[in-house]
């Protein structure tokens, strides 16, 4: 098992590309083993956008966790974990997945985002756009690629990351904030059992209620229901999902793929038969636990587990 290891950066300093390094190695980087704490990097130097308060629950942040020198690849993934909307699972769609992305050799940044009922969207849109900023800025600390950033997301957190590969921008040039400045698209997804939709027949309700409220308009459902904005330019995509999920029905995989397909996007879908929703990694069951060995190749195929990390 390789070793992670967790970056600690002080939140009040930019710190981003080449120039970051010699500012890191001191008294703003704690490295642990894979026994120490991971130690939480705000989004935002201040305030968030329309943050409420200034508790962990309005200060969106992300966690590294770094594969062992020598084992890395030079891939990052941004995970966003599942919960609804209404909370988040951490550890499950977490933290084990950062553990499992290490072990295939890719850097992984747990994000922690804001939450219903308390925040609605655009918040949800900001984190997740954010976040892919902050990554790509600080690549060169992180001994990333800036080029081979993907998204993986779990359930409600699958649309955080859908909401990402479908909703993105080049970042502001002219930006003071040389995190903004910086794309948002991923360069690849990663989407397991996903909420994709916000159109009622086949939509997570209490993901949909928790993100737009109870009543959004058909303009915002439309804008948030992700099928409906695939493009040419959305990344490439692998898709996990089982067909007797009772929680988020498999047609919003099965919309998606469609989507993606007919965009000429490349997309990989797997569906197994048979699964509950939640299964995660697929520790407790053994016939969906092969999906993370299918997305290795998957990643392997397209290049994102090739060579070592860039040297800075």
């Amino acid at each position: 098992m390789c070793t992670s290891m967790a970056l600690r950066w002080a939140p009040d300093r930019v710190l981003d590309g080449r120039s970051a390094v010699a500012g890191v190695v001191g008294a703003t980087m704690i490295v642990a083993g894979s026994l120490g704490a991971q130690v939480p990097i705000p989004l935002w130097r201040g305030a968030a956008p329309g943050a409420l308060g200034t508790s962990e629950e309005d200060t969106p942040s992300v966690t590294a966790y770094l594969p062992a020198p020598g084992h890395a690849t030079g891939t990052g993934v941004v995970i966003f974990p599942g919960g609804g909307y209404v909370h988040l699972s951490m550890e499950k769609e977490g933290a084990d997945v950062a553990r499992w992305l290490n072990g295939i050799g890719a850097a992984a940044f747990v994000v922690r985002y804001r939450l219903g009922p308390r925040y609605q969207y655009p918040a949800m849109l900001e984190d997740a756009q954010r976040a892919m900023r902050v990554v790509r800025a600080r690549a060169g600390v992180w001994r990333v690629d800036p080029h081979r950033i993907g998204v993986i997301g779990f359930s409600a957190g699958g649309h955080m990351a859908s909401t990402a590969g479908t909703h993105f921008d080049d970042g502001n040039a002219a930006s003071a904030d040389s995190i903004d400045r910086q794309s948002s698209r991923p360069d690849f997804m990663i989407l397991v059992y996903p909420v994709i939709t916000m159109g009622l027949q086949f939509a997570h309700r209490g993901s949909r209620d928790n993100l737009l409220g109870e009543n959004p308009s058909p303009a915002l459902v439309r804008t948030m229901s992700n099928e409906t904005q695939v493009t040419p330019n959305t990344p490439p995509t692998f898709l996990v999902a089982s067909t007797n999920d009772t929680v988020v029905p498999v047609e919003n995989t099965l919309m998606f793929f469609q989507a993606l397909h007919a965009a000429g996007v490349s997309v990989e879908m797997h569906i197994y038969e048979s699964g509950p929703h939640g299964f995660g990694l697929g520790h407790d069951h053994p016939a969906l636990a092969t999906w993370t060995g299918l997305c290795a190749n998957w990643l392997r195929g397209h290049g994102w587990l090739a060579g070592v990390s860039p040297s800075r």
